[in-house]
């Protein structure tokens, strides 16, 4: 039980229920020796777990139907299934991360970062609570899932993650806002290296950053998801092909020896974007155990999975229903190893999804 959001398990985090499945499926092998089993020991009884024996024809049904819809997804060609999925209707949902103390987070995100409280949750059996924040409904706006494992009060942010992006009418009000409330500002309101755009940059209570930018009457203020990368133009192809995104802009400064990308759905001052940063020379990160994964909504599971496959991506989940939900999902990881998961907008409530 514990971390919805670990795959593969973290050493500080607990193992999710939901890993519960692949235990099922391991002894519907074993099934067929019960009979044999009380033939020769009749005092044995038979109710040592009804639970598995009756939900076990279920469990071969669920998996062979899913078998039988990603067998027919196949397309003719790679450039029909990329053409796919830059036609699939896709949006960034939320990102998620792992926090020491989550009623502090939640108190420095909606006291000094303007955010709202979408919902949280907590999930006692499986020892973990999760919250979820933004600036709009989740249905249309993109927000952050924090998630609180019970009993581990920090974790490492790594070098991989880079910020977040909060947009907003004044920077510098937004900075001694923070700052009187308490906040750690680590750069000044002031024009990007390269740029003419005023930023800062601040951190929360477990060690992520925000960049506060400068964009006044923005829809979406929480605006963007930086990650680093080793090689950018691998980068920009797997997120173009597998996941349909756009290269909206791209930008090198040789003065201080990094590229950056920003990847997305529609115009970054309208839409939360992936911003893919490339420094010189260095082509791996430590990611940490902090960070956990970004939802990206698709219209088929099963073509989403198909594709990253076509794109040198990892499946670390395969297309399928979430146990006792139904919601279909997938998991996949880019050419760096950063996660994403990808649920579809069909199937199920995307408020009850914790991925």
């Amino acid at each position: 039980p514990g971390d919805p959001c670990s795959s593969p398990p973290l050493p500080q985090a607990q193992v999710s229920s939901r890993s519960f499945l692949h235990a099922d499926r391991e002894h519907e092998h074993c099934v067929w020796l019960i009979p044999f089993i009380c033939f020769l020991l009749p005092g044995i009884a038979l109710q040592s777990d009804p639970i598995r024996l009756m939900s076990t024809p279920k469990l071969k049904l669920r998996a062979s139907a899913g078998a039988a819809q990603a067998a027919a997804t196949s397309f003719s060609s790679n450039d029909e299934a990329f053409t796919w999925a830059k036609k699939d209707n896709r949006r960034l949902l939320h990102v998620v991360y792992r926090v020491g103390d989550i009623d502090k987070t939640i108190k420095f995100y909606t006291e000094c970062l303007g955010m709202k409280l979408l919902r949280k949750r907590d999930i006692p059996e499986e020892k973990y609570t999760n919250a979820f924040l933004g600036y709009g409904p989740e249905e249309t706006n993109f927000a952050i899932e924090l998630t609180y494992n019970y009993g581990v009060d920090s974790y490492d942010v790594g070098a991989g993650f880079g910020h977040f992006g909060i947009a907003t009418d004044d920077v510098a009000k937004t900075v001694e806002l923070i700052r009187a409330k308490g906040g750690k500002v680590t750069r000044e309101p002031g024009p990007v290296k390269g740029g003419k755009t005023v930023i800062a940059f601040i951190e929360d209570p477990d060690g992520y950053k925000f960049e506060i930018l400068e964009r006044p009457g923005t829809p979406e203020p929480l605006c963007q998801v930086m990650l680093r990368v080793g090689d950018l133009d691998r980068a920009i192809s797997f997120y173009e092909k597998a996941c349909g995104m756009k290269l909206l802009r791209k930008r090198d400064n040789p003065e201080y020896k990094y590229t950056v990308a920003m990847m997305g759905y529609g115009p970054e001052d309208q839409n939360a974007v992936l911003e893919l940063t490339y420094n010189y020379g260095v082509t791996e990160y430590d990611k940490g155990n902090a960070y956990a994964q970004i939802a990206i909504g698709t219209d088929d599971v099963y073509k989403t999975a198909e594709v990253v496959k076509l794109s040198r991506g990892k499946v670390v989940r395969e297309a399928g229903p979430l146990p006792g939900l139904g919601t279909k999902i997938t998991a996949i990881l880019d050419p760096d190893g950063w996660k994403s998961v990808s649920p579809s907008h069909h199937h199920a409530d995307l408020r009850t999804i914790d991925c």
